[in-house]
């Protein structure tokens, strides 16, 4: 499931978009998920994220290493 957050559990919305003519067609709000290498456990994972988790902060990034590093 490509549209779901693994941390607080946001997914799709679904619902209507309405016209000036009150016509109704059905429409998603998607949250901005992202695939992204969490630290879990104290070992690098691949989750899907939301925007709003990786800002707050919710999950720690598994950055690679760098040259000077390795």
């Amino acid at each position: 499931m490509g549209k779901y957050c693994e941390i607080c559990e946001k997914a799709t919305l679904n619902g209507h978009s309405v016209s000036h003519s009150n016509r109704k067609t059905n429409r998603i709000w998607a949250p901005n998920v992202q695939s992204v290498r969490v630290m879990v456990n104290g070992a690098a994972k691949r989750m899907n994220v939301c925007t709003r988790c990786l800002r707050s902060g919710k999950v720690e990034r598994a950055l690679p290493k760098t040259r000077e590093e390795a």
